[in-house]
């Protein structure tokens, strides 16, 4: 503990004395500020000894840590004193943030006082603090005694209360505002929160419309429901039979999550539209009545289940070929036929995957904002309201505020719902005795109920994906269908005239969107499966509020997190806004949820005797880990990976109010075309997007491998 300590208090006090403590022009990396001592490159220290003596807070707590350290008392009172000092520094350094702004300060203190965002200095010092006191907390005999668990805890909570809680503040306290500024209140709250207009259910009757919240609740059970089947037909053709063509399977139930938004809406409405091409073969072929169904609950539906489903397979994968050969073949020994080997033995161990990939789908129905946006016609979901509550014509931030709380009620009675059903019941089948069985083969009905549920849908996927390239190679889709190679010039043109020159409309946002997702996946992936490791593997408290937690990001809309963020991070202490780490920060912790519930449901398939082995023959907790647990988590590390990559280049809503003329990003780029009428460029845009991820994600399997469970046999037929 001593060491440990010893070592944050270096790195602390470093940070504090030689890096720039405030955000500088150009950025940290370009490293001008190594040949400055004063002006805006200070230290923190040096901007205290000049004036600013609130910076001497995080100082007072370093010295609080110091004196305990040097005291060498007991392992209870040192661990005490540096709980104490890591406390009191942090909340001297946050205190001074929240109170000293860039252009004033707040409840009347420091008054005339201002300073810019924190920077590099201001984060290792922060840093320091913080493992200070979860070092102090270990030798408490919290975790086990183990300061890497307790740092990691802290670490997770740390950077959720940061980036997830402190920027929905800005906007849920608005939901409790009273008319005219008077102050905060239920007065305003309850009426509106349970407006029909939220829970109607005229639509049932015949009555009406049905409310948002309604019909938001509706279609994510429909969705989560359809796409935790189709997922799980997809891995059981994976896992369990030996259909030949499963390479050109697997790209095309990942092709769907790595469309670019609007894409998939706007290739179902050139088919099945009022004016689509299938309508229009239908209505002159057999004298069908054209009609609007796409354009409501049905067309959402359909989208929503294209976009989806991968996120279920990816989920769902690596549960089904977790499950334990013997367990079957011990099935299969007492007498059960095929179908009931499945169905008590197999279908009961993919529980945690199952409640996983239906969590996530139902989290993703509810958060989507671009189907709905399409699709949805007078179908009003909570996304798209609360969208427009934000940049309408009136702006109502109290009505958005609302619909959010609502959108969160919502998620959080089906994660207690999946706790409930999940029980407390053991799910591990990989333990650390050797396994050389093989998978029992699926029985001809379910095979075959797979096979006609799984490939009609990959067909259909396909024909979709053929549409959307054909249509980058034709001026008009729809009505001139004369080849052209202008969109893709007007887009990628490149001049290679005293070198190569980039000329091309989409190269800036192209390059700058591809940077950004390569540097947040890895952390995205990183935070993720840090999470899912401290939940099904550590006991401590607050657990559940600790899980549910990591959801929250997911389960709110991509709109409101980004207006959060513009409201947060737009000034001190934590200023953001017009850079790229901005970007970076919103996709990590939009994207974390992945990672953590596929983390969560491969990791309950590890025995805990793997990492009890593991530690008693000498192995520390972050050993284990990355010896014993990674290596087992193959499909769980790929899903986090390629799904944080490809939703750092998809994503839209999320992104739509935080891009800047220097940070553009495809999606962005997408919209303008759209909006523009420029329907070709925006296809070969989303055309080489998908090319592009899809190198990217063969790159990843390549990287990462496959994880070997056992031999890698057949599967035996029937």
């Amino acid at each position: 503990m001593r060491r440990t300590a010893g070592l944050w208090l270096l790195i602390g006090l470093a940070g504090y004395t030689l890096l720039p403590w405030y955000m500088i022009s150009g950025g940290f990396w370009s490293f001008h500020w190594l040949g400055t001592v004063f002006a805006e490159d200070a230290s923190g220290l040096i901007f205290a000894l000049s004036g600013r003596g609130w910076l001497f807070g995080p100082l007072v707590g370093f010295a609080v840590a110091g004196g305990v350290l040097m005291r060498r008392g007991g392992q209870l009172e040192t661990a005490q004193g540096l709980v104490a000092a890591g406390a009191l520094g942090l909340a001297l350094m946050a205190g001074q943030g929240l109170v000293i702004l860039g252009n004033g300060t707040r409840f009347g203190l420091f008054e005339g006082a201002t300073q810019p965002g924190m920077g590099a200095g201001a984060m290792a010092t922060a840093a320091a603090l913080l493992f200070l006191l979860t070092t102090g907390v270990s030798g408490l005999g919290r975790g086990r005694g183990d300061a890497f668990i307790t740092g990691l805890i802290g670490a997770v909570i740390a950077l959720v209360a940061t980036f997830v809680f402190y920027p929905m503040l800005f906007i849920l306290v608005s939901a409790f505002e009273l008319k005219g500024g008077a102050g905060f209140g239920l007065s305003e709250f309850l009426p509106r929160f349970f407006a029909p207009e939220i829970w109607s259910l005229a639509c049932l009757t015949g009555r009406g419309l049905c409310g948002a919240a309604s019909n938001s609740l509706m279609l994510g059970l429909a969705t989560a429901t359809g796409t935790t089947f189709l997922g799980l037909a997809f891995a059981l053709i994976f896992t369990r039979t030996n259909f030949g063509a499963k390479r050109l399977l697997r790209v095309l139930t990942i092709l769907p999550i790595i469309t670019p938004p609007f894409v998939i809406g706007l290739v179902l409405i050139l088919l099945f539209g009022r004016s689509g091409t299938v309508t229009e073969f239908f209505a002159d072929a057999f004298g069908w009545e054209k009609t609007r169904w796409l354009y409501g609950f049905w067309g959402v539906w359909l989208a929503q289940m294209l976009s989806f489903t991968p996120i279920a397979f990816l989920v769902l994968i690596g549960v089904v070929e977790g499950v334990s050969p013997s367990m079957e073949e011990a099935s299969q020994t007492l007498d059960a036929d095929r179908w009931q080997t499945f169905r008590f033995i197999s279908l009961p161990l993919m529980r945690p995957g199952l409640a996983n990939a239906f969590l996530l789908g139902f989290i993703e129905s509810l958060a989507d904002f671009g189907n709905p946006l399409v699709l949805g016609g007078n179908f009003n979901v909570l996304s798209t309201e609360i969208y427009f509550a934000i940049v309408g014509t009136v702006a109502d931030p109290a009505k958005a505020a609302i619909l959010s709380i609502t959108l969160l009620s919502m998620t959080l009675s089906v994660f207690i719902a999946q706790r409930k059903w999940m029980g407390r019941k053991n799910y591990a089948t990989v333990t650390g005795k050797a396994d050389s069985g093989r998978h029992a083969a699926l029985n001809d009905g379910l095979r075959w109920t797979c096979y006609l549920v799984a490939l009609p849908w990959a067909a259909f996927t396909l024909v979709l994906y053929v549409l959307i390239v054909f249509g980058s190679f034709v001026k008009l889709w729809g009505y001139d269908h004369t080849f052209t190679l202008e969109h893709y010039r007007r887009a990628f043109s490149i001049v290679f005239r005293n070198g190569i020159h980039f000329t091309g409309a989409a190269w800036d946002s192209y390059f700058t969107t591809l940077t950004i997702a390569a540097i947040a996946a890895p952390l995205t992936a990183a935070v993720g499966l840090a999470t899912a490791y401290l939940l099904v593997r550590q006991k401590f408290a607050g657990k559940d509020a600790f899980e549910f937690s990591t959801m929250l990001s997911f389960a709110i809309p991509g709109t409101v997190i980004g207006v959060a963020y513009v409201m947060a991070f737009n000034f001190p202490p934590i200023e953001l806004t017009g850079t790229g780490l901005i970007l970076i920060v919103v996709f990590i912790f939009r994207n974390m949820p992945v990672g953590v519930r596929g983390g969560i449901a491969a990791m309950s398939q590890l025995d805990k005797s793997l990492d009890e082995a593991s530690i008693t023959l000498g192995a520390n907790s972050a050993t284990t880990l990355r010896r014993v647990i990674l290596p087992l988590m193959g499909p769980a590390i790929l899903a986090a990976l390629t799904y944080s990559f490809v939703r750092s280049i998809t994503s839209v809503s999320a992104v739509i109010f935080l891009v800047s003329a220097r940070y553009n990003m495809a999606t962005s780029f997408i919209v303008g075309r759209v909006e523009n009428g420029e329907f070709g460029i925006a296809i070969a845009y989303a055309a080489v997007l998908i090319v592009t991820m899809l190198l990217a994600i063969l790159a990843l399997q390549l990287l990462i491998g496959r994880r070997k469970l056992r031999r890698a046999d057949r599967i035996e037929t029937p």
